[in-house]
């Protein structure tokens, strides 16, 4: 791959990335708030009163998604909704250009080695591409889940991120910016078959295309309103399917991530959330992460694609 092809997936990775955390920046907020572990202390439900062997045991409800942006809006203004943003925009940048660029690289060498554009070459391309990514990064994603657990009610200062970062040192030093990596790095496999679905519902489109332009006799290398739409269907399609698979990870991440948090590995974590609070637990969020997910993954895939279409012209 020549320089100018690397910049420009850096630069449409990067652009497709902002474009995507800068929409959905209030859905991130809710669905790291239901992740975490103090999510009904952050929001005491309501109390619902259960019998057993005659007793009465109270037990808190988890908030829905609804409730949880409805108390957010309420306590702590919408303000609250766009916060860690900063360290969003600071990050998915370098983060996703990272990602897309590696992602590129890995499939041209690969291609040159395995079968070219075969399966094996988009799942070791998109590992690959994730775990540099995760690598380089993890330390911004620390500060914007810390950020986004912050919780102040309106009027009441807030922690800036510099200021995080300085607590995140004194209390755990450098390697405290990467906690929640191995959860991470477990995420990987969600990417991993998020871009073998992609490539596979994209080249099917590619091929009817392609066929359609033989009927027509029309030229198949002239992109259209459609073609974006099919590739934004194509992202959000994988992507779901993807997301549902490998959900906890992202629950675990984020208690590892929490400021005082009592869960140190990802293993330790994945056996205690279940005992202590339910399999169910484990999936905390993923309503609000799904409606979030799709359309940023369509809008920040749509956004590459485009970019780089344009700059190829």
């Amino acid at each position: 791959m020549s320089q100018r092809e690397t910049l420009v997936h850096l630069f449409a990775g990067g652009c497709g990335g902002t474009v995507g955390a800068i929409l959905t920046c209030p859905l991130e907020v809710v669905k790291t708030r239901l992740q975490s572990s103090t999510v009904n202390l952050l929001y005491f439900s309501e109390v619902h009163l259960s019998t057993v062997n005659g007793a009465g045991v109270a037990r808190m409800a988890t908030p829905g998604p609804l409730h949880c942006l409805k108390l957010i809006m309420e306590r702590e203004g919408p303000r609250s909704l766009f916060r860690g943003l900063g360290p969003t925009l600071v990050g998915v940048a370098p983060s996703r250009a990272i990602y897309f660029a590696a992602y590129s690289c890995a499939k041209e060498k690969l291609n040159g080695v395995l079968d070219p554009d075969s399966t094996q070459v988009h799942m070791l391309s998109a590992g690959l591409a994730g775990f540099t990514a995760i690598t380089a990064t993890n330390p911004i994603w620390l500060i914007k889940t810390r950020l986004q657990l912050d919780a102040r009610k309106r009027g009441e200062r807030r922690m800036n991120a510099l200021e995080c970062v300085q607590r995140v040192y004194q209390t755990d030093g450098v390697r405290g910016f990467y906690r929640g990596m191995s959860a991470s790095y477990a995420g990987i496999s969600e990417t991993v078959i998020h871009f073998v679905l992609y490539e596979s519902i994209k080249q099917r489109l590619r091929e009817a295309k392609a066929r359609a332009a033989m009927v027509e006799q029309e030229d198949e290398g002239v992109k259209d309103a459609s073609d974006f739409v099919g590739m934004m269907l194509a992202a959000a399609t994988s992507k779901t399917c993807a997301t549902c698979i490998a959900y906890p990870h992202e629950v675990i991440r984020t208690r590892l991530r929490e400021e005082g948090s009592r869960y140190r590995s990802f293993w330790q974590t994945l056996l205690t959330v279940p005992r202590e609070e339910g399999y169910r637990a484990l999936y905390r969020g993923l309503t609000t992460h799904l409606v979030r997910q799709i359309p940023n993954t369509a809008i920040m895939m749509s956004t590459y694609e485009l970019v780089v279409y344009l700059l190829h012209r």
